[in-house]
């Protein structure tokens, strides 16, 4: 176990002393709507942050873009300390569908010890833990240990499209040393995790017509071709039976995990039956060999969102449809980038069906830190002072964020050190965070200034 500095401490007390306030100031931060989709609270809240960060000592502003403003805080100290910029988002997940909530969504509610609101784990709490651990520094000690830099998004949860442009005009003023994110859950068990990478995206819809209508499927069977059909052979060729991807220069790029990502990954709890059972699964998808978490870090996949085509009614109707279309998206590990992967799925379709039309859609970047970085010691004693363990390291998930913002235009190491359970049903109804993963969150944030303010490159 870590030694907390003596300095660290006093804080500790302070967010102890502090615990009921805190938990009502998050309700009532929660309890403001701020729908990104809808564009509902944006700027109100917005405009709450500034306040907060404002009150805390930073210069501060909500910086438009041409969309939602970005929120943006900064406290120098010294030059000669680092400085970290602190990522979040302030919007949220509509609150849909309302009649499956325990309680009003944006009425905060305790329940067995946990909050329920909608945004309270995805994001509003967890980076509300950072502004409150930077509160609870400078009432202790009147100054903070470290530069900070608070970047908090409106567009997360409508796919970050401001995020890259807003980065590369505002570089100047964002120049920082390394990137914390607290977003997303901890591992089932509770334990604490820090990220180093996530998978990026390419999603894109594959269109066929092959004549002006629909036909009699007996009186045009075998004459006219089917829509559905053109698209099954055509994906049949992107992915066989195996799992294996087959879009040809898909997997070239991708570099082989390094060992000390093989390491950390040695070392993740997983009860692979239990995992099964809980999502009613004979087996994993293939290829057969391949790890669990192999599966989630380090190879790129590609998924049939969705298929659409023909007759779905009850009954039979006996029609050969002449349109179909289908929805896919591939998670990209690194060096792939997006548009790598749409050149190659475009020469792919163009080979076997020049007849379907290729339409990409949204995409982002992988992003990945060397588990070597430097500042992953500090991080990582950060974890273990606030929770007196260590946390379980991740060389990446399976997911995407905006981290490629950071890593790629800033050129600067990125992290996701999240406070949230693994069961907050975040985007679903019944978000919660539980009290105490929020409170621990503050001393994380508060043990992370510490660290990087005695951090020595």
């Amino acid at each position: 176990m870590s030694s907390v500095d003596p300095k660290l401490q006093p804080v500790f007390d302070h967010i102890e002393a502090n615990r009921d306030s805190f938990i009502e100031r998050v309700m009532d931060y929660v309890r403001h709507p701020s729908i990104s989709a809808h564009d509902i609270g944006i700027r109100e809240v917005a405009a709450l942050l500034v306040d907060n960060l404002k009150s805390l000592g930073m210069e501060a502003e909500a910086v438009p873009t041409a969309n939602h403003p970005m929120v943006l805080g900064k406290r120098f100290v010294s030059e000669n300390k680092p400085t970290v910029l602190l990522y979040g988002h302030y919007d949220v997940q509509p609150p849909d569908p309302l009649e499956l909530w325990e309680s009003p969504p944006f009425e905060p509610t305790i329940r067995n010890g946990r909050i329920y609101a909608r945004g309270i784990g995805d994001n509003k709490g967890q980076h509300f833990a950072q502004l409150l651990a930077i509160e609870s520094y400078l009432a202790v000690h009147g100054e903070l240990p470290c530069n900070i830099i608070f970047l908090l998004e409106g567009e997360e949860e409508i796919g970050s499209p401001q995020i890259a442009s807003f980065v590369k005009e505002n570089a100047d003023r964002l120049q920082a040393d390394l990137v914390v994110t607290s977003d997303g859950p901890l591992h089932e068990s509770g334990q604490p995790i820090v990220t180093f990478g996530v998978r990026g995206v390419a999603s894109f819809e594959l269109r066929c017509k092959t004549a002006s209508r629909d036909v009699h499927s007996g009186n045009f069977g075998g004459i006219v071709p089917n829509a559905i059909w053109k698209l099954v052979q055509l994906l049949a060729t992107m992915k066989n039976a195996e799992g294996e991807i087959t879009i040809e220069g898909i997997n070239e790029p991708v570099i082989p995990a390094t060992n000390y990502e093989r390491d950390a990954v040695s070392k993740l709890p997983l009860d692979l039956d239990q995992v099964k059972a809980d999502l009613g699964l004979a087996e994993l998808d293939g290829p057969k060999e391949r790890g669990f978490f192999d599966r989630l870090m380090f190879h790129p996949t590609l998924t049939i969102n969705g298929f659409h085509g023909g007759y779905g009614g009850p009954g039979m109707k006996t029609v050969l449809p002449c349109e179909a279309f289908v929805k896919c998206d591939m998670r990209l590990v690194e060096p792939l980038t997006p548009d790598y992967v749409y050149e190659k799925v475009r020469a792919h379709v163009e080979r076997y069906a020049p007849d379907v039309e290729f339409v990409p859609l949204n995409s982002m970047l992988p992003s990945k830190t060397p588990m070597d970085s430097p500042f992953a010691k500090p991080i990582t004693q950060a974890v273990e002072d606030a929770r007196g363990v260590e946390p379980l390291l991740y060389p990446s998930v399976g997911g995407s964020l905006p981290d490629y913002a950071f890593t790629k235009i800033l050129g600067i190491p990125s992290f996701v050190v999240p406070y949230a359970n693994a069961d907050e049903a975040n985007h679903a109804p019944n978000e919660n965070l539980e009290i105490v993963r929020f409170i621990d969150g503050i001393r994380t944030g508060a043990a992370l200034l510490d660290r990087l303010g005695a951090f020595k490159a």
